[in-house]
């Protein structure tokens, strides 16, 4: 991690690469367009990253990344607003304006939401005190279906290239259901889909195939998800991230 003030932004971006990488990608790639790179650029130094990461190229070259039909959903820098816009990543984790030296995430930066209200955060220093697996710098996972946050022992990029191999085929096999593809397309990235029974419970054993299925706006499942860690006695998640609709969400994008 740099100093705050140090140059971030280098020649030898790895964006192209990334780019190379979505076209090779069996994995369905949407780039969100970046409206304003410098406000990107604001983000890398609260982040203290550069463009050589993939962070941070995805960060400043783009509004985020929706991949496999959406199902996930990567922030990137400053979207356009409308519907079909990601928050910035800096508005989903509360970067301070103008960049402070001596702010810190809770527990880590959350760079991606999947469509069932999944979280995955990278590490910060202070996980394992936050209550969150793995090591620092690497990939974890708030899983809708448990309530708790699962290690993925990857750091953020070779998170971004297991999920462009197809590695979440595998690893969401029991949350999809027929025709997921149909409906997660069309959805708004600013909504999710809630199930009931709730994945957790009981009532969720037969299946998410045979659950009733719902668009909701995201901050209604990070919402319930707070509620039911409370009500059930677990672990409380910690943050997982300022949704579209939250209060505070509701100044304009960083």
């Amino acid at each position: 991690m740099r100093a705050l003030g140090e140059p971030v932004d280098v020649d030898e971006s790895a964006w192209p690469a990334l780019e190379e990488e979505f076209a090779r990608s069996s994995v369905p790639v949407r780039v969100l367009p970046a409206e304003a790179p410098r406000r990107g650029r604001s983000a890398l130094l609260q982040m203290r990253v550069t463009v050589r990461s993939a962070l941070g190229a995805i960060v400043v070259h783009s509004g985020g990344l929706l991949l496999d039909c959406g199902w996930l959903r990567v922030f990137g820098g400053t979207g356009t607003g409308h519907p079909g816009a990601l928050p910035s990543l800096a508005r989903i984790n509360g970067f301070p304006v103008p960049p402070d030296p001596d702010w810190r995430p809770e527990g880590g930066l959350v760079v991606a939401h999947d469509v069932l209200g999944g979280v995955f955060a990278v590490n910060g220093p202070d996980a394992d005190e936050a209550g969150r697996p793995g090591d620092p710098g690497e990939i974890a996972y708030f899983a809708p279906d448990t309530l708790e946050w699962e290690p993925l022992e990857l750091g953020h990029g070779a998170w971004l290239s297991w999920v462009l191999s197809g590695g979440l085929e595998h690893f969401c096999r029991e949350l999809r259901w027929p025709g997921w593809r149909e409906d997660v397309d069309g959805l708004a990235p600013s909504h999710g889909i809630r199930v009931e029974p709730c994945l957790w419970s009981g009532g969720a054993r037969g299946g998410i195939h045979r659950a009733e299925r719902r668009p909701v706006p995201m901050s209604e499942l990070i919402g319930l998800y707070r509620e039911q860690t409370a009500r059930l006695g677990l672990a409380a998640p910690g943050f997982l991230g300022h949704t579209a609709h939250s209060r505070t969400a509701e100044a304009p994008d960083r």
